[in-house]
């Protein structure tokens, strides 16, 4: 046993420090300070240095002149409150680390003597625990140095300790932009002190849902599902860029697209945050989004997303002022989208102020992977927990979700997408059959360009975006998992990718066998948004493929927002309320509608008299409907088309033949029944992907419940033409047509 006693002249006890005490101090760690006070200090002070010796401790002298430093010294190099300073055994300083992503970078290059050094001395637990990383620390002390093969190990498993704790940490965090101390794996950064406007909002809303609900990561372990990484530039950025060069003009002035864009991009960018982004960009070199966040943008009753601009960058050019220089281009130009015509028209309808509207930008992480010259996701798509044009069993509650190969560019711009409900995910109404899938699926995608990328960016940002086809990308991973092959001679399609032959793009691996849980993500993810924002949402995702076997799929939320019910002519959110009295006016009824919105700008009415019709010439009305068509189309206006039986069917005997060609300038149908011809109700299946895409609302009315058409009032209007049983009216003023996706209902007003 070893014990020190200490006594005075008297034989008094000054210190009894027994083995146990001793014991327990060094296995801590925490060290120990030797501080005597009493009246025989010379005595004391004489054997405190011999004490300190032997039982390995830290003696700072009362009396001493520098005290303090001595305690501030005793602190910072002792306990871990300092630098993390790598030693050899014999003192000499090998490295050093002041925080937990120095220590991930430098532990690779310590010598292995000093690493062992350290590891036996639980230094690094130490160091950890003086940081508040408890969790961190209490787990890392009672592993062993002999618990590993060699020094390397030990190394590999420190840095991946250190590394995991350290994205744990930030998860989600919203942290400001310090750059000198800049972490690229922070999840959100922010440059500047103002608001991080609705589309950043959104995001951290996601960070806070996934960190809410873990057993929704629990449950798809195979899958990593995240939020790109991002900076957050503040609105007081936008502030700051408008202020210094006088464009606040420009909120209420008539200036051109084409005028406010030259002068934004002619204007000097603000110093501070020119600095950050180039600090940025010293850090990160994958690709890189650029998008708009405003402080209106995706709040909930206002008007819907996409007026303002997305630009993406490669981010490759490998001379780091070009690569700034595109950067910040793309900022102006997300900035002069503020006050561009369409805005400032979205502004005028829903009652907003312009000059009262602030800009954030998203610097994000694209999401995808290099093949070739290009990067894309194999997978992008919008999801929303409400369906307005639901078939069959299918519940509007249940959510509907777009798919297309490539950029999301394609979904929400082209609206060339796969269309499906996250609960059925095989009931694929626009791939019915295989001239349905030969017809309707996608031949064409988006994707990045990172070669032969101009130094300047176009205001259309089409100069990093290429659309390629999907016939000449057969090499490319995404194309090849996600693409069938049809068969010719057979005349059916193999859900498998045969080379040579004729690719379609199906996603059959996934939708029919699920070798990826999408659509129960999808699923719980709109549920879990839903709760969340109290309201139906909109959620904007990526997917990536794994190019291995050991790597998982990637799952990346790249937006989220309240889902609005948008008016179907102007584009703006208004709920949709029909009342009994517009029941009681209205010329049509129905309990079963597909569309939201109201409609005011058809004048035209295409109608099929239900008395005068004879199955038995339905061919001959199809053509005489579609030579209507071509006349209301040449001069530019929509109609309402109304009629027996299944518009588009195949089976003349069950309705009228017509192609899409025929009635291609329709905005409204209605399908009704007959005295003699009672087919089930088609919903629009015929040309059910072009009645969605073109938010074409489709009415049901059947000779059951509530549902009615006033036929007489029609009929008593003078016809513009009228052949058999086919009338053309044309209206002094418009219809005024209202469908209440929610219901499924909709009234036709005169």
């Amino acid at each position: 046993m070893l014990a020190e006693k200490i006594t005075d002249p008297n034989g008094s006890d000054v210190l009894d420090l027994s083995f146990k005490v001793f014991y327990e101090l060094m296995a801590n760690r925490v060290g120990e300070i030797l501080l005597v006070s009493s009246p025989y200090d010379a005595f004391i002070m004489e054997e405190d240095g011999r004490l300190a010796e032997r039982i390995i401790a830290v003696f700072v002298n009362k009396n001493s002149p520098t005290l303090h430093t001595d305690i501030r010294s005793f602190f910072m190099e002792h306990l871990g409150f300092g630098e993390f300073i790598f030693r050899l055994p014999d003192g000499r300083e090998v490295g050093r680390a002041a925080n937990l992503r120095a220590m991930e970078r430098v532990l690779p290059t310590i010598p292995d003597d000093s690493i062992l050094y350290h590891a036996r001395r639980n230094d690094f637990s130490t160091w950890l625990m003086a940081r508040s990383e408890i969790q961190l620390a209490s787990r890392l002390r009672p592993v062993k140095t002999t618990e590993f093969s060699s020094v390397k190990a030990i190394k590999t498993f420190l840095v991946d300790y250190v590394r995991k704790r350290r994205k744990a940490r930030q998860k989600g965090v919203v942290v400001d932009f310090v750059p000198e101390e800049f972490d690229p794996d922070l999840d959100i950064a922010k440059i500047g002190k103002g608001s991080l406007g609705g589309k950043a909002r959104g995001l951290a809303f996601i960070w806070d849902l996934l960190k809410r609900h873990p057993q929704f990561l629990e449950k798809y372990p195979q899958v990593d599902i995240d939020v790109p990484k991002m900076v957050v530039i503040a609105t007081d950025g936008f502030d700051a860029f408008i202020a210094e060069n006088g464009l606040r003009k420009h909120a209420t002035s008539d200036s051109s697209d084409y005028q406010v864009i030259e002068e934004f991009l002619a204007a000097h960018f603000p110093d501070w945050l020119h600095d950050d982004l180039d600090v940025f960009l010293d850090n990160v070199t994958y690709p890189l989004a650029v998008r708009s966040s405003s402080l209106f943008e995706d709040a909930q009753y206002y008007p819907c997303a996409g007026i303002y601009k997305t630009y993406m960058l490669p981010n490759n050019d490998p001379d780091p002022a070009v690569r700034l220089r595109q950067l910040i281009q793309a900022i102006k130009l997300v900035y002069a989208s503020t006050y561009l015509e369409t805005p400032k028209a979205f502004a005028k309808r829903t009652g907003l102020r312009t000059e009262e509207e602030k800009m954030a930008v998203i610097i994000q992480a694209l999401t995808g992977h290099r093949y070739g010259d290009y990067f894309y996701p194999a997978i992008s798509g919008v999801a929303q927990s409400y369906n307005y044009y639901p078939l069959s069993y299918m519940k509007p509650e249940e959510g509907i979700v777009h798919i297309a190969l490539g950029l999301g560019k394609m979904v929400v711009e082209d609206g060339t997408a796969l269309r499906f409900c996250p609960k059925y995910p095989r009931f694929l109404q626009q791939f019915s059959t295989v001239r349905d899938i030969l017809e309707n699926s996608q031949r064409t995608f988006y994707a990045l360009k990172l070669t032969a990328v101009p130094e300047d960016l176009d205001p259309a940002g089409e100069a990093t975006v290429k659309r390629l086809e999907i016939e000449n990308t057969t090499d490319h991973r995404p194309v090849q998992t996600l693409s069938s092959t049809y068969l010719p001679e057979d005349q059916r399609i193999r859900d498998t990718f045969i080379n040579p032959g004729h690719h379609v793009l199906t996603f059959a691996s996934i939708l029919k066998y699920r070798s990826l849980p999408m659509p129960e993500i999808l699923s719980d993810l709109l549920e879990m948004g839903r709760k969340g924002m109290g309201c139906p949402v909109e959620i904007e995702f990526s997917i990536n493929l794994p190019e291995n076997s050991d790597q998982k799929p990637e799952f990346a939320i790249l937006q989220i927002r309240p889902m609005v019910a948008c008016h179907q002519e102007t584009g703006v959110e208004a709920p949709i309320e029909i009342s009994s009295e517009e029941i009681k006016r209205a010329v049509c009824f129905s309990t079963n509608a597909m569309g939201n919105g109201t409609v005011t700008d058809i004048a035209d009415i295409v109608f099929v008299d239900p008395d005068l019709f004879n199955p038995a010439d339905t061919a001959r009305l199809a053509a005489e409907i579609g030579r209507i068509n071509s006349i209301i189309m040449g001069r530019g206006r929509k109609y309402l088309l109304m009629g027996p039986g299944r518009w588009g069917s195949a089976d003349r005997w069950l309705g009228i033949p017509v192609n899409w060609r025929d009635i291609s300038a329709v905005g409204v149908i209605v399908e009704t029944t007959a005295k003699n011809l009672r087919a089930d109700p088609s919903q629009g299946t015929h040309f059910f992907h072009n009645i969605v895409s073109m938010g074409i609302s489709y009415i049901t009315v059947s000779r059951q419940g509530k549902d009615f058409i006033d036929w007489n009032w029609f009929k008593s209007i003078p016809a513009k033409s009228k052949t058999g049983a086919i009338s053309h009216l044309t209206l002094k003023k418009p219809l005024f047509i209202k469908i209440d996706g929610k219901t499924s209902r909709a009234v036709i007003l005169k």
